[in-house]
């Protein structure tokens, strides 16, 4: 079976085609010859994810899944949540997201936090949603090469490590995207095997 992966970030696709394994195989939107810039203007994960599934679906006809993934802190009301990627302004990268939510944690005590993943998968013309939590607890500075995006200052509950401490297959063993893609590739082989 093929499933159009609705993305083009090289660290989602290898974490997705190692959780799925040799089951499915997962295409990026390079891999269809898609270059749009799919517009993410919903306000909840759940809609960004259907959005940007619904659009690769009507566009390119094929069975699709696509991901939103928003850092949760507790202390901030739940920010940067849906705007996770572009917390620091549209132009910036993680390393001014990672700055910006450091500076607004300064003098907070609560640094509890989840990383939260919605997938969305269009099948068959069929919609479904699957979602994954980590729970943990923002660092005080940076721990950690490794990873993308908020990986050195998120320490999952139970470690002593930042995701960017870890290797990929720890992180990917207890991950948001991990569990969010277990269920899609449970519901996958249940139904589709």
């Amino acid at each position: 079976m093929k499933l159009v992966f609705a993305t083009n970030n090289k660290h989602k696709l290898q974490e997705v085609k190692e959780i799925v394994g040799d089951r499915v195989e997962v295409l990026s939107l390079k891999d269809i010859d898609c270059y749009d810039d799919i517009p993410e203007t919903g306000s909840t994960l759940e809609e960004n994810a259907l959005i940007k599934a619904r659009w690769i679906s009507e566009k390119y006809k094929c069975n699709c899944f696509a991901d939103d993934t928003g850092l949760e802190v507790e202390a901030l009301g739940g920010a940067p949540g849906v705007y996770s990627a572009r917390y620091a302004g549209e132009e910036c990268n993680s390393e001014a997201n990672m700055q910006k939510l450091l500076q607004n944690l300064t003098g907070k005590t609560n640094r509890t936090a989840q990383f939260r993943t919605v997938i969305a998968l269009i099948i068959n013309g069929e919609e479904h949603l699957f979602d994954g939590v980590v729970k943990g607890n923002i660092s005080s500075e940076k721990m950690g090469e490794a990873g993308f995006g908020y990986d050195p200052i998120f320490v999952p509950q139970g470690y002593d490590l930042s995701f960017a401490q870890m290797t990929s297959e720890a992180k990917n063993s207890i991950s948001h995207r991990y569990r969010a893609t277990e269920k899609l590739s449970k519901y996958l082989k249940e139904n589709y095997d």
